[in-house]
Parts: structure tokens; C-alpha cells; sequence
């Protein structure tokens, strides 16, 4: 029973073994647990010890070496399979894992505490942090050193560190606000010096930026240069906005009105001095298609144009619109008129608004840039500085357009505008977009008028006052044809539905006018040269500049194709009529079956074959130069000579084919037939060669 109370003692000092020594604990506790039972048995209580059979106390040295301890295991292990036993141990084990749970539980208690001391000191520490951070920065920005003070106060405005300490200025002077907002304290430290810097700031740069907009009145002065010079320092502005408005305003008013003037100078000289160097002779009121050469023939009337048709040619003046002359230098009035040149209206209105157009974009970027406006403040401050310049140019053009009876050159003016709306939408420059739609709203009306004159004056015309009559084209149409070819060619482009209407109605009166003229002529072979000639001329202009699927050119085609065929038949028949007729006669017959009737006409056909032999090779060259003298355009004559001989060959043929009938196929004249590839030979003779 010795054993026993040490048991005890050990299971329960204080302390966490480790893993090895539980082991062994747990082992010396269940083999003294076992030898506990055994001394605690009822039998071994009934009797005295030495009763009991197999165990001598007397002989049981338990502290002697010789103590064998497999026996005692053995004896426990059979002793473990009591139920006392196990129960025993069952208890003793829970107790001890429940004195093992509770020390856990306080372990972990213990770091949790530890973990919520670290998370507090690790709060703390971020705010600290964070509170030195604030305040640091909040130090930095009142500071005023002063490096800035003297540089703001002896540096010129020109020069970088100024530029540089003049944003640092202005960034402490927003950080003060903001932390006055928070009633920051030791904002009024520094709010003084703050004051006085930027009093001093404000005046400097007032100082500078009144000078250079006072260097754009000097007289000869590129004041693209001051602007360029204000560009660089475009912050000098900001700061005068955000710190000092009403400085700021000052500023803008004082730019707003010195442009203003220096604009409207520049534009109206340039416009009047411009105006100088204009072709001295205009057109006017009786420059008309349908007015004849005769009309301004008077002792007191002015004398006609040099060249009248000028007004409706437009020969080189379509170059205005080209990509090479349209953005090419402007016209310099003094040395024009010392050069002695001069120069039609579209050219003037070219260099003047496209002058108009580069000041006005660079404006309006410079004034989005420097004073920091857009969309429609910009539009409104642009108008502000422009406004009087563009409404001189609207009432110049009023004034002009009046009187103008150039329709060309209206119209020319008209696709410049169109060009530079384009031009400036690519440079994203809306500033005179209204100005534009304001000059087409004067100039289009004007062209439509003066054209409607134009139609008006060839309908009323009378042919017998434009004098001796002839068959070579007539000055009208040719007026029409130059008129018509360079309306189109420069409507493609900006296609104008207005202006293909009034073209449409021109070229009636136009077709109108040479049928009255060809009427006019005694014969239809007189009737149908002219109008060829006529056809033909406008068709020929049309085509140098129209496309060939417009329907100027395709109403030519087909009226000069009806007039050609119809020619060929007239001149055709003099020398070949009999048997054209006899073909067309005998043909109806055939078809219709009637062939017996064939037999009266064998008289008729030994004229017919034996006259056709003997002249035919003096008709072609005759006819030929007819035709050759009856038409002004070369190519046209030798096409109406292919057209007549070709036609000559399929009569011929046709002719051939009637003699084979029954009544005529046994004739003996038809041995003098001429036989048809040697007719055709001849013919190639006045093939032309081009």
C-alpha cells in the first residue's frame, strides 16, 4: 500500500509535461492502479495475508533489486480486466483530461488577451503615424520659406522660378482656405505674409499681361508674337481668376476691346484696298445670255465687255476652288496695284475670307487656352471681339451682291464658303459657323436671280433681232454651253438640288431658242445643219467639264443622234432618192406577197442601175465636201460622212436584194450592178483617220 499514496502525489503536480513524459506517466499510473486493485480485492480482505495461497509478504522484498517487475505487469494486466478496475481508471483519466482541458482553456484565453493588446497598440501606432503625417504636410504647407518670398518679390514674371514658385503660392494659398474651412489655427500665422505675396503676384502679372496686350497697338505689329508670348504663361491668368476675379476681369475687358478694334482696323482696310484691284469691267445687268451683242451699242452707253463671254466661261477662274489655290497665300493689295494686276471677284472674296478664317481659328484656340472658356463662353467671347468685324463683312457683301449680275462668280464664291465650313470643322473651330450660314443666305438667292434672269432673257429673246442669220453654232447657245459645263463641273462637289432645277429650266429655254432660230432658216437641210451645229458645240463644251451621265450631256446626245440620222436621209437624197425610194416601195410589196406588181417597175430599174453606175463615185466625193463645208467641228463632218456612206452601202444592199426577186433577177441590166465590196472599198477612202 506504499505505492499508492506516492501514485497519488505525482499524477497531480502542477505543470504540462511533455508528450515522452505523459507516456510514462500514464504507464507507472495504470501499473500501480492495477497493484492498488489488488490490495483493495475482497478476497485478499476476508483472511489473514499469509492465508493467502501464492503470496508470502514476509518473503516480498519490494525494495530490493531483485524485484521483478514482468510479473507484476503480468499480474496487472490480468487484473485490468476487472470492472472495478476499469472504472477506477476510467475516473482517474477523466479527471486528469479535464484538469488538462482547463488548462488549455486558460492558454488560449491568455493569447487572445495577447492578441487584442497588439491589435490596440497597432491602432495606435497607425494613428500616430497618421496624425505625424497630417501634421507634418499641415507644416509644410504654412511654411512660407523664403526662397518664395524673394523670388516672388525680385524675380521677373518671365523667368521659370517664378513661374514655378507662383504655383506653390498658389497651392498654399488653396491649402489655407481649405484648413480655415476647419478652423485650423495656425492658419492665421501665416495668413498675413500669404496676403502680401499675393497682392504682390497679382500686380506684377496685371503689369505684364497690360503691356503685352497695350504692344498689339503698335502700328506694323505681328501680334501673334504677344499672343504666342501670353500662351507660354497662360497660368499667370488662372491665378489671377481664382485669387484676384475682378484683376482677372480687368484683363479680359481690356483684350475683348483692344482685338475688337485691332480686327475691324485690319478687315476694313484690307477689304476696302482689296476692292481696288478688281477688273475694272463687270458684268451688269444686260450681260445676258439671251441680250444680243447689239444691245449696249449707243453714244451714251458704256462700251460693251471685251470679251463678253468671259462672264459665262469659266476658263481658269474654277482654280479659286482648287485644293492649291484655296489655302494659297492672300492677295497683298499694294503690291498688286503696283504690279498692275488685277483680278476677278471670287479671287478677292477668297483672300479676303480665308484671311477671315486663319485669324479666326487662332482666335478662338487662343482664347479657349488662355482664358479658359468653352463651348458656348467661348462663342460668346469670340462674338465679343469679332462681332463688329463680321457684320462689316455681312453689309459689304449686301452692298456688293446687289448689283452683281455675275453669276459665276457668285456661285464660285458660294463653294468657298462650303470649302472652309469643311476646312474649319476639321479644326474643330465652330466660331464663324453662324457668320457662314448668314453669307449663303445672301449669296445663294442672288445666283438663283441672276439664272432666272439669265432663263427669262432667252426666252424673250427674238431671233430675227440677233441678226443675218447662220448656220454656224450661235453665240446664245454658246453662252448656254460655257454657262451650263462650268455650273456643273463645280455643283459636284456639294451637289445643290436648286441648282440642277434651274439648269433644267435654262436648258428648255435653251432647246426652245434653237428651234425658233432653225425655224427661221428657208430649208430643212439649212434647219438641220444649224441645229447640229448647235447640238453638237454644246455637247462637245458640256462634255470637257460634265460628266458623261449627267443629263445635260445625255439630252444632247439623243437630240443630236435624231438630227444627225435625220440629216443623213436629206442629203442622201438629191443624189440616191430615187433608189432609196424604189427599195423602201418594193420592200412593202414583198412583204406584203404582192410580187406580180414588181413586173411594172423593169424600166424604172435600167434608170435606176445604169444612172446610180455612172454617178455615184462624183455623189460620194460631192456629198463629201458638202458635208465637210456645212459643219464647223471637223470630227463631227467626217462622222456624218461615215454615217451617210454606211448608210448609202445598206440601201445599196438592200437594192441588190430587191433585183434578186422573180420579175428582176433575169434583167440583163443587173451586169452593171456595182458590186458591193468594191463600193465599200471607195468608201473607206473618206474614212477619217482618227
Amino acid at each position: 500500500m506504499r505505492l499508492l499514496p506516492g501514485f497519488l502525489f505525482r499524477s497531480q503536480r502542477p505543470g504540462f509535461p511533455d508528450a515522452g513524459t505523459m507516456a510514462a506517466v500514464l504507464e507507472a499510473e495504470r501499473r500501480e492502479a492495477a497493484i492498488s486493485s489488488i490490495y483493495s480485492s475482497p478476497e485478499l480482505l476476508k483472511g489473514d495475508q499469509d492465508e493467502v495461497p501464492g503470496l508470502n509478504l514476509g518473503q516480498l522484498d519490494l525494495t530490493s533489486d531483485e524485484f521483478i517487475l514482468d510479473e507484476v505487469d503480468t499480474h496487472i494486466q490480468a487484473n485490468l480486466e476487472d470492472e472495478l478496475v476499469k472504472e477506477a481508471l476510467k475516473t482517474r483519466m477523466e479527471q486528469m483530461l479535464s484538469t488538462f482541458q482547463c488548462d488549455l482553456s486558460s492558454i488560449s484565453s491568455e493569447i487572445q488577451t495577447l492578441q487584442e493588446q497588439s491589435i490596440a497598440m497597432n491602432i495606435k501606432l497607425k494613428n500616430r503615424q497618421s496624425v505625424r503625417s497630417e501634421l507634418s504636410q499641415l507644416v509644410d504647407e504654412l511654411v512660407v520659406p523664403s526662397s518664395m518670398i524673394t523670388i516672388i518679390l525680385d524675380k521677373p514674371v518671365t523667368e521659370q522660378q517664378f513661374l514655378e514658385q507662383l504655383h506653390e503660392l498658389n497651392n498654399k494659398i488653396n491649402y489655407v482656405k481649405e484648413q480655415s474651412f476647419k478652423e485650423t489655427l495656425a492658419c492665421s500665422d501665416v495668413q498675413d505674409t500669404l496676403d502680401r505675396l499675393k497682392i504682390k503676384a497679382v500686380t506684377k502679372i496685371r503689369e505684364y499681361i497690360i503691356q503685352k496686350i497695350y504692344s498689339f497697338r503698335k502700328p506694323m505689329t505681328n501680334y501673334q508674337v504677344p499672343q504666342n508670348a501670353l500662351l507660354k504663361h497662360r497660368f499667370f491668368y488662372q491665378f489671377l481668376l481664382a485669387n484676384e476675379r475682378h484683376v482677372a476681369k480687368e484683363i479680359r475687358d481690356e483684350y475683348v476691346d483692344t482685338m475688337g478694334k485691332i480686327y475691324f482696323s485690319y478687315f476694313k482696310s484690307y477689304t476696302s484696298r482689296l476692292m481696288k484691284v478688281q477688273y475694272e469691267e463687270v458684268a451688269d445687268k444686260d450681260d445676258l445670255m439671251g441680250v444680243e451683242d447689239t444691245a449696249k451699242k449707243g453714244f451714251f452707253s458704256k462700251p460693251s465687255l471685251k470679251n463678253r463671254n468671259t462672264i459665262f466661261t469659266l476658263g481658269n477662274r474654277g482654280n479659286v476652288i482648287s485644293s492649291a489655290e484655296l489655302e494659297a497665300p492672300i492677295i497683298v493689295p499694294h503690291a498688286a496695284q503696283k504690279n498692275d494686276t488685277r483680278y476677278p471677284f471670287e479671287s478677292l472674296f477668297r483672300s479676303q475670307h480665308y484671311t477671315l478664317l486663319d485669324n479666326s481659328c487662332r482666335e478662338y484656340l487662343f482664347l479657349c487656352d488662355f482664358f479658359m472658356v468653352t463651348a458656348n463662353s467661348a462663342q460668346d467671347l469670340f462674338n465679343t471681339i469679332m462681332g463688329k468685324t463680321l457684320t462689316m463683312f455681312l453689309k459689304h457683301m449686301d452692298t456688293y451682291v446687289v448689283d452683281c449680275f455675275d453669276s459665276i462668280a457668285i456661285f464660285l464664291s458660294i463653294h468657298i464658303i462650303l470649302r472652309f465650313k469643311t476646312i474649319m470643322a476639321k479644326r474643330n473651330v465652330p466660331a464663324v459657323d453662324k457668320y457662314w450660314d448668314t453669307l449663303l443666305e445672301i449669296l445663294w438667292p442672288r445666283f438663283e436671280h441672276i439664272l432666272e434672269l439669265n432663263i427669262q432673257s432667252i426666252r424673250n429673246t427674238d431671233p430675227q433681232k440677233l441678226g443675218a442669220l447662220d448656220t454656224r453654232p450661235h453665240y446664245v447657245t454658246r453662252r448656254y454651253a460655257e454657262f451650263s459645263s462650268a455650273i456643273v463641273s463645280i455643283n459636284e462637289t456639294y451637289p445643290n438640288e436648286k441648282t440642277h432645277s434651274l439648269l433644267g429650266q435654262l436648258q428648255v429655254e435653251v432647246e426652245n431658242f434653237v428651234l425658233r432660230m432653225a425655224a427661221e432658216f428657208a430649208s430643212r437641210r439649212e434647219q438641220l445643219i444649224f441645229l447640229i451645229n448647235n447640238y453638237d458645240m454644246m455637247l462637245g463644251v458640256l462634255m470637257e467639264r460634265a460628266t458623261d451621265d449627267s443629263k445635260e450631256v445625255e439630252s444632247f446626245q439623243q437630240l443630236l443622234g435624231a438630227r444627225t440620222q435625220e440629216f443623213i436621209e436629206e442629203i442622201l437624197s438629191p443624189p440616191f432618192g430615187g433608189m432609196i425610194a424604189f427599195v423602201k416601195e418594193t420592200e412593202v410589196l414583198i412583204e406584203k406577197g404582192q410580187i406580180e406588181k414588181l413586173k411594172t417597175e423593169e424600166g424604172r430599174v435600167v434608170q435606176l442601175v445604169r444612172g446610180f453606175a455612172a454617178t455615184w463615185k462624183q455623189s460620194v466625193e460631192n456629198l463629201s465636201q458638202d458635208v465637210m463645208r456645212s459643219f464647223t467641228n471637223f470630227k463631227n463632218g467626217t462622222g456624218i460622212i461615215q454615217g451617210a456612206l454606211t448608210q448609202l452601202i445598206q440601201y445599196y444592199h438592200r437594192f441588190h436584194k430587191v433585183l434578186s426577186q422573180p420579175p428582176f433577177k433575169n434583167l440583163p441590166v443587173r451586169s452593171d450592178l456595182i458590186n458591193i465590196h468594191h463600193l465599200m472599198v471607195e468608201v473607206k477612202k473618206h474614212k477619217p483617220n482618227f
